[in-house]
C-alpha cells in the first residue's frame, strides 16, 4: 500500500462515495499558530490536529519533548477527527511533510492500515490551483479502536545499544547532529555511534518526495540495506518520524525511538559524541 497520495488522486477520492478522513497537522517547533493558520485556509473537509496536545504525550523531560500519547487519549482524538475502523487517512501540513509525518506514524503505530501523507503537502494543493476552505470542521465522531504496537519503537537503551548491530539514524539538520548549536535541549551532540540523515534530504524543492529508488540510493549510502536493522531519532520524535517515512517508500522498515535526543539529553548519564 502506497505511503503517499498525489493531488489527483486525493481530489478524486475526496468525490468518491468513500472520502478519506483528512487531517491537518500544521505545526512548526517553537510557534503556535498551527491552527490560526488552519482557520485562515485549510483543504476543503480538512479537521485540525494539534500536534502538541493531540499527537504527544507530556510528562517527565527524561521522556522527551513529545512522548507517545497514551493510546486512549489517541484514539479518543481520533475518533473526534472522525475516524472509524474502515477509514482512509490523509494527513498533510505546509511543512513539507514533516509534521505530517509524525500523524502517518502514529496512526500506523496504533493499528490504522491505510494512511497516506499529500506528497507536497499544501503547496502541492495550491500550486494545482485546488480552493481552500476556511473556519473550522467539526465531523461525526468516528468509532476508531486503536491498540498500540503495529510499528516498531526504541526505548532509550535499545537506541543506546542499536548502532552495534544496525544504522541509528539522527534526522536533525547536521549543526545540530555535530553538536555545534543546541537550541532546545540541555546537551548539544549525538548519540555515540548515530549517523547523520537529515529530514529535509528526503525531498525535493517543492517538498514532494524523491523517487522510490533515489530515496533508496540515499538511505545505502549511509549504510542502510533492506537487510540491515534500522532505527531513527530527531530532536523529539517528530522529524524522525519523516525518516521512517521516507525508508517506507524505499521498502525499508525502521524503528522509531520516540524520546529522541530531547531524552538522550536529559539524562546525563548517557554519553554524547560531536562532530
Amino acid at each position: 500500500m502506497s505511503q503517499l497520495i498525489s493531488v489527483a488522486e486525493l481530489v478524486a477520492a475526496l468525490a468518491s462515495p468513500r472520502p478519506p478522513v483528512l487531517l491537518d497537522v500544521r505545526w512548526v517547533l517553537g510557534r503556535t499558530d498551527g491552527k490560526d493558520s488552519y482557520l485562515a485556509g485549510h483543504l476543503p473537509g480538512a479537521v485540525f490536529v494539534d500536534l502538541d496536545h493531540e499527537l504527544a504525550g507530556h510528562g517527565d523531560p527524561g521522556d522527551g519533548r513529545h512522548p507517545l500519547p497514551d493510546i486512549a487519549d489517541l484514539q479518543a482524538s481520533a475518533r473526534r477527527w472522525g475516524i472509524s475502523p474502515d477509514s482512509v487517512v490523509v494527513v498533510y501540513d505546509d511543512l513539507k511533510g514533516m509534521a505530517a509525518a509524525r500523524a502517518w506514524w502514529l496512526l500506523r503505530w496504533a493499528g490504522l492500515d491505510d494512511v497516506r501523507v499529500l506528497d507536497g503537502v499544501l503547496p502541492a494543493w495550491a500550486a494545482a490551483g485546488r480552493a481552500l476552505d476556511e473556519g473550522d470542521v467539526v465531523p461525526d465522531v468516528g468509532t476508531a479502536v486503536l491498540e498500540a504496537g503495529h510499528l516498531p519503537v526504541l526505548t532509550i537503551d535499545e537506541a543506546a545499544a542499536f548502532p552495534e548491530r544496525g544504522v541509528l539514524l539522527d534526522a536533525r539538520a547536521p549543526e545540530r547532529f555535530r553538536g555545534d548549536v543546541e537550541p532546545m535541549d540541555p546537551r548539544a551532540g549525538h548519540i555515540p555511534g548515530a549517523v547523520n540523515a537529515p529530514s529535509a534530504g528526503n525531498v525535493d524543492v517543492d517538498g514532494r518526495f524523491l523517487p522510490a529508488t533515489a530515496l533508496a540510493e540515499r538511505y545505502k549510502a549511509l549504510g542502510v540495506t533492506a537487510s540491515t536493522p534500522v532505527g531513527a531519532y530527531c530532536g523529539s520524535g517528530i522529524t524522525a518520524a519523516h525518516d521512517v517515512l521516507a525508508l517506507a517508500i524505499a521498502g525499508v522498515d525502521a524503528a522509531l525511538f520516540p524520546g529522541s535526543w530531547s531524552a538522550w539529553s536529559n539524562h546525563p548519564e548517557r554519553p554524547v559524541e560531536r562532530g
